[in-house]
């Protein structure tokens, strides 16, 4: 058997079915199934893609045939090591195909969104200034502290957002170089973002842009000639390729200007000893500059995977079947009272699949955990590593401190967290149905278990409600 780097597998395609009513794509742990507290097993509804969403089958199934021939990568003659290289090289292409880079735009591997932003955190010129809202998600948020930074207030709508933006920019002084960090789509409301209108606002005042594309990328198609930002990143768990890879292509400049991220073989074309014992080092000018260590070759390549069986499947399917569980949820849970979902741009903006709400009487964290062991449903509770966002969007709504997995709150602060139920490609509408059923049932008769905090989560306790 051989692997051909450059073959396309069979593409998983919903072409000719009806978009809003085609089928998911394949995801590893389909048919899973997990214990109740109320006895029995039911087939675990994954509704926490926004955290990390399952590996598509065809990831899988393209891994598993490569993993056989698996070699280092530029550190080899032998055959095993040259079609490792191939492939990880081959990817690259992929990937820049995916997001549509400009021919002299590089494509870097990274670990993650994070590691990828703070990645170009750390070439930035020294004198640059950076602006980013604070709705970010952390990743994108905290990076930028070595460099004079603007915090930008949460807007309330997109066009407010470009306001806020060019009048920051517009009295920044001095005027040198200058970096906008804005995200294609909420980590917490699943709002799509203004991207190319940010970007025409930054770059009429002289500043560059780079998106973080982490919950955009899985969802929709990314552009980056389109959208024209200098640089995009995310990561592969979030795409459907959970092998501990990441990406950010873009401009070359700044990255072939600064020093290697980190220092290191792969890095270095070549070292030589000096006359007084020191030594030279000439740094490749490539993407390689900023990928010192053995590369993750397998992560790279299930990205690579994943972008592809994405574009075969068509993100126009892929969109409009997604618009139709998202309008299943909004529906089902504008059934409830109670429930209150969380929006910058009110309930009519574009999102992806990420909403995030709050349950009047219940804490988040005890309703999250009823989902779980009462209707084998996992969702996320908390403040989804945007705090700042979070707590803008939840004001002073009370969260009962002390009750069953309440965060700690900070000095000043009552006890604030949400709920986040979150899906895409692979999710059935079994597990869309399944959840908004659970949000009325849990509102209308409460919890069938109790509940106890261990180790600052909420958890079953060995009885029944009310016993």
């Amino acid at each position: 058997m051989s692997v051909d780097a450059t073959a396309t597998p069979a593409a998983v395609s919903s072409a000719d079915a009806d978009p809003a009513c085609a089928a998911p794509l394949p995801v590893l742990g389909r048919d899973v199934t997990v214990p109740l507290v109320t006895g029995g097993e039911v087939v675990y509804a994954a509704l926490d893609y926004a955290a990390s969403a399952p590996a598509l089958q065809r990831v899988w199934d393209d891994v598993a045939a490569y993993a056989p021939y698996y070699g280092s990568v530029h550190r080899g003659a032998g055959y095993l090591s040259q079609l490792s290289t191939d492939l990880f090289e081959n990817s690259r292409t992929t990937v820049a195909e995916f997001l549509d880079c400009r021919a002299d735009d590089q494509v870097v591997f990274t670990r993650s969104t994070t590691d990828s932003l703070n990645l170009l955190a750390a070439v930035l010129p020294a004198d640059c200034q950076v602006f980013v809202f604070e709705t970010e998600h952390h990743a994108s948020l905290l990076p930028w502290s070595a460099h004079r930074v603007t915090y930008l207030d949460a807007p309330r709508t997109p066009a407010q957002a470009v306001e806020i933006l060019e009048r920051a920019l517009a009295s920044r002084e001095p005027h040198g170089p200058a970096l906008v960090c804005v995200t294609g789509a909420s980590n917490v409301t699943g709002e799509l973002w203004p991207v190319r209108e940010l970007a025409a606002a930054a770059h009429a005042h002289g500043a560059r842009i780079v998106l973080d594309a982490a919950q955009l990328a899985p969802h929709h198609p990314v552009s980056v000639r389109d959208l024209d930002v200098d640089w995009v990143a995310f990561s592969g768990h979030k795409l459907y390729a959970p092998f501990g890879s990441g990406v950010l292509a873009g401009r070359a400049d700044w990255l072939r200007d600064a020093e290697p991220y980190l220092a290191g073989g792969g890095a270095s074309r070549t070292v030589t000893r000096r006359a007084d014992g020191g030594v030279d080092v000439q740094w490749h000018t490539t993407a390689a500059r900023h990928e010192a260590g053995s590369p993750n070759v397998i992560g790279v390549y299930s990205i690579a995977s994943a972008c592809k069986a994405l574009t075969e499947a068509g993100f126009d399917h892929l969109v409009a079947r997604e618009q139709a569980l998202i309008a299943a949820v909004r529906s089902g849970l504008s059934d409830v009272p109670e429930v209150r979902v969380l929006s910058l741009f009110g309930d009519d903006a574009p999102r992806v699949g990420v909403l995030s709400f709050v349950v009047e009487g219940w804490n988040s964290s005890h309703f999250a955990a009823a989902l779980s062991a009462e209707y084998g449903i996992g969702v996320r509770d908390g403040l989804f590593c945007a705090h700042p966002l979070v707590r803008t969007l939840l004001g002073s709504d009370p969260q009962v401190v002390g009750e069953c997995g309440a965060p700690e709150a900070a000095p000043g602060e009552r006890s604030l967290n949400a709920i986040r139920v979150s899906f895409g490609a692979g999710t059935p509408d079994e597990h869309i149905d399944r959840f908004v059923r659970a949000v009325k049932e849990l509102v209308r008769n409460g919890a069938r278990w109790d509940y106890r905090t261990e180790d600052g989560r909420c958890v079953p306790s060995g009885v029944a409600a009310g016993r």
